[in-house]
């Protein structure tokens, strides 16, 4: 009998050694899940981190391009307005140049006509008398 409960609380003994021990097992496999699923949870975090940051780069290089394409266009415009008022300014001096020319040579012709007349006058006087 003696041996019988002796054999018996072993066997207890054993029972709740192999209980204690599943439960740490089942500790440790929920402890490793947690931490598995932390790590996956970091790493999703970080990918993501990873991928705005990436994002707000790439949408300032695009910016700057922006900007640049735009100051660009600025220049080259004025650099066209510029060209064109210097055109016009020449265009209006060529324009003045060639009107006076021609009001020069009008007067020069309204002054050899005079002479012409003046000659013709003192011909006609001479004529006369």
């Amino acid at each position: 009998m003696r041996a019988k409960r002796a054999f018996e609380e072993g066997e207890r003994q054993a029972r709740e050694r192999e209980r204690l021990e599943q439960l740490k097992r089942q500790r440790i496999q929920a402890e490793l899940e947690v931490a598995r699923q932390r790590q996956f949870a970091e790493k999703q975090s970080s990918l993501g981190e990873q991928a705005r940051i990436e994002r707000e780069d790439y949408m300032n290089q695009i910016q700057k391009q922006k900007q640049t394409e735009a100051m660009e266009k600025r220049v080259e415009e004025e650099k066209k307005k510029a060209l064109v008022d210097h055109q016009r300014k020449i265009q209006a001096q060529i324009a003045t140049n060639e009107a006076l020319k021609k009001q020069d040579r009008l007067d020069y012709l309204e002054e050899g006509k005079k002479v012409r007349d003046s000659i013709q006058a003192d011909r006609d006087k001479i004529k006369d008398i």
